[in-house]
Parts: structure tokens; C-alpha cells; sequence
């Protein structure tokens, strides 16, 4: 339901969405050479004489050691939450013009939220598909966390301070050769004919830079926040890669949902099912369909439960409903042996042959209850027994049945 108050207000402005939040964040963690990179990377990025190739292949040589060169991962997130904001993460065929906004965006994930439990049972964070599952890093997920632990940012922050504060001669070293390239890259025009030994010298010397740091963190009390910037490095890497995966093939997830919910509607109608049980290629589908019926005559309402302890009470209140158990007293031989033609178990042909207590005879034969000397009453005892416990044991399998028919699977 909208919300009527001061909805009025907004009718005529945009929210005019940005990743905002995500920059200023970022701005937190330039400290030391962590700025410096991120300096080069926008360098890099917006160098308007590089060609894509070539920019692509100098990134590569210079991220040797890729928790070091955070400035390209902190550049890499924050182009990566504005292709969420204009939608360009959600790839388009070259010839066709995008047509998706952080509003169609918007929908679909939250069409995602209701389609995945009704399909497979689960919430969608269980398939990975929640919220943040998909816009995480727009949602302050490095910044914020449900436990005790610290943010991402936090600590990530934490550790590059203390190494930058260290002074340390590599990190001085990999700086200038950040800074070298970054100015080399500011010098270079269209018309060079020859810049890229240069540029590839530049870059070797980064890569060489980012060595020789590291290896200078390679001990306490360095190494414990080298760890932790590799283990950062990796959280962000991992919910970038997962929302890369989620949007990027966020419509045909949601159509492949909505198509299957739909053919599991028409398998409502007897001759679309036996249809789509024809054409259908996957044995999965065929089994689903040629078992519909069967599946669908073993669900009742008056079998549902809600916990596995409520079971033995449901049983006694269909029990109950259906009129059992309808025989109570054992020594009320006729009785017994008329419930006994009613066992579905029993073969009472000719049986109005016998007299009652060959009846009972008889069935306690059929049901392997030991007749050798034993009277008529005990014989009737068991025999009533048994066959109560028979029309408890039925109650309780068509009340597997009818769960099993209702759980997803």
C-alpha cells in the first residue's frame, strides 16, 4: 500500500538515485599509496590516447599483487556501482539501444524476492538472490554488518593506516612508481609513434614496486594486516563478481521462474498436461507431468500439519472423522469378522461359507498371525489389533502422501 503523506511533494522530482554513499566511503580508505593508485587507475581509465586493449593489458601487468593495488579495486567498485545506478550493467546486444533503468533494476529484484520462494521453498537469500544479494555494495554492505565483526571498510581502513604510517621505504617506492606512470601516461599524445617500451617499462616498475612492499609486509608486525587486506580484497571481489552475476542475467532468471510457475498452472488442465507431457524433452518435466494426477489425488487438506509433532494428533482426528477405530471389543466375534471383510488386505471370497469364527481363522491366516493353539478370543484380539493398527498405519501414509505431494522437491 502507498503511503498518501507528502507523497504529493515528490510527484514532480526525480530521486535522482546515485552511488554516492559508495565514493564517499571510498574517500575514507585513499590514504598513503592506496591514494596513489587510485589516482593512477582513474589515470588509466580516462586516458583518452591508450585504446581499450591496451589499457586493459597495462592494468593486468601492474596488478601483480592485487590486494596491494587496492586503488584499482576501489576504482573497479565504484565504476561498478554506476553501471547499477544507469543500468549499463545489465548487457545489451550491440545493435539494440538499453533500454533498462535502476528502476527496472529495482523491480526485478524485487520480483526475485516472492518468485524464488514460490518456486523452489526457500527465501531468496538461501539461492543467494536477496536484496543485497544483488545491490549489496549500493546498500552499505562493506560499510555495515549484522554481527560483531567489523565492516569491510573499517577494517580494511585500519590496516592501511597502520602500514602507511609505518613509513615504510617500499611504500615510498611503489608511490613514485605510481606517480611515474600516472605523468607518463599525462604526457603522451595521440601521434606518439613509439611510447609503448616506455609504457611497459613504467608498468614493470609498478609490478616490481608492489613486490618489493609486499615483501617488506611479509612480517609482524606487517604481515597480520597484509593478511587482512588480502582477506578484505577478496570480500569485495566476491560481492562485485555476485552482483556482476545477478544483474547481468537478472530478466532471463526472472523469466525462467515465471515460465516454469506457468507451466505448472496449465498442468492443471488434464489435456494441456498429457500435451506438454508429450513434447517435453526434459524427463524431469515428463515425470512432473505424468505424475500430476497421482501427486494431486493424495493431497487433502485434512491431512496438512504444520510440525512432525503434530502428527500422531492429526492422525487421531482423521481417525476419529472417519468413524475408527469402528470396533472396539474383541470378544464381540462378529463384529470383528465383519471388520475384517472390510480389510483391503484380506481375500474374503466365499467367506459367508464359514461361520464367524472361521472367519477370523481365516483372516488371522491371511494377516501371518499365529492361529496354533491359541482359543477364538485371543485369535479375535489380535486379529482386532492388527487391523486397528492397519487403519492408523493408512491414516499416516496418506498423510505422507499428501506432504510429500505439497513439499517442493
Amino acid at each position: 500500500m502507498t503511503i498518501n503523506k507528502g507523497f504529493l511533494s515528490l510527484v514532480d522530482n526525480e530521486p535522482n538515485f546515485s552511488n554516492q554513499a559508495i565514493e564517499n566511503a571510498v574517500n575514507t580508505l585513499k590514504v598513503g599509496w592506496v591514494q596513489k593508485g587510485y589516482d593512477l587507475d582513474y589515470a588509466i581509465t580516462n586516458n583518452s590516447v591508450l585504446t581499450a586493449s591496451q589499457k586493459n593489458d597495462l592494468k593486468d601487468d601492474i596488478n601483480n599483487v592485487s590486494y596491494l593495488n587496492l586503488g584499482r579495486t576501489l576504482g573497479d567498485l565504484i565504476r561498478h556501482t554506476a553501471s547499477i545506478i544507469d543500468a549499463t550493467i545489465v548487457p545489451v546486444p550491440e545493435d539494440e539501444t538499453q533500454t533498462e533503468t535502476f528502476l527496472s533494476i529495482l523491480q526485478n529484484v524485487q520480483s526475485v524476492q516472492s518468485l524464488v520462494p514460490n518456486v523452489y521453498g526457500v527465501s531468496a537469500s538461501d539461492k543467494q538472490r536477496s536484496v543485497d544479494d544483488h545491490l549489496g555494495t549500493l546498500n552499505n554492505v562493506f560499510s555495515n554488518t549484522t554481527d560483531s565483526s567489523a565492516p569491510v571498510f573499517t577494517s580494511l581502513l585500519n590496516s592501511i593506516t597502520f602500514i602507511s604510517s609505518a613509513n615504510l621505504a617500499t611504500e615510498t617506492a611503489l608511490e613514485t612508481a605510481y606517480d611515474n606512470l600516472k605523468n607518463f601516461l599525462a604526457g603522451i599524445v595521440a601521434d606518439s609513434t613509439d611510447f609503448q617500451t616506455t609504457l611497459d617499462n613504467f608498468a614493470t616498475a609498478v609490478a616490481t614496486a608492489h613486490t618489493n612492499f609486499n615483501t617488506a609486509l611479509a612480517s609482524e608486525p606487517y604481515l597480520t594486516h597484509r593478511n587482512n587486506l588480502a582477506s578484505q580484497h577478496e570480500k569485495i571481489n566476491v560481492q562485485v563478481s555476485l552482483e556482476n552475476s545477478n544483474l547481468a542475467g537478472l530478466s532471463n532468471y526472472i523469466e525462467t521462474l515465471s515460465n516454469n510457475l506457468s507451466y505448472s498452472d496449465l498442468a492443471n488442465d488434464p489435456s494441456l498436461r498429457a500435451l506438454m507431457s508429450n513434447v517435453a524433452q526434459s524427463t524431469q518435466w515428463q515425470t512432473y507431468f505424468n505424475d500430476y494426477e497421482s501427486n494431486q489425488s493424495n493431497i487433502n487438506p485434512i491431512y496438512d500439519i504444520s510440525t512432525d509433532s503434530d502428527k500422531s494428533a492429526v492422525i487421531d482426528r482423521v481417525l476419529a472423522d472417519s468413524g475408527l477405530p469402528d470396533v472396539l471389543d474383541y470378544l464381540d466375534l462378529q463384529a470383528v469378522a465383519n471388520k475384517s471383510k472390510r480389510d483391503p488386505r484380506i481375500d474374503t471370497a466365499n467367506y459367508d461359507r464359514y461361520s464367524v469364527e472361521q472367519q477370523i481363522i481365516k483372516s488371522c491366516q491371511q494377516l501371518g498371525i499365529v492361529t496354533a493353539n491359541r482359543g477364538i478370543n485371543s485369535l479375535s484380539n489380535s486379529l482386532l489389533n492388527n487391523m486397528n493398527k492397519f487403519d492408523r498405519d493408512e491414516i499416516a501414509r496418506r498423510l505422507d502422501l499428501n506432504e510429500s505431494s505439497n513439499t517442493l522437491s
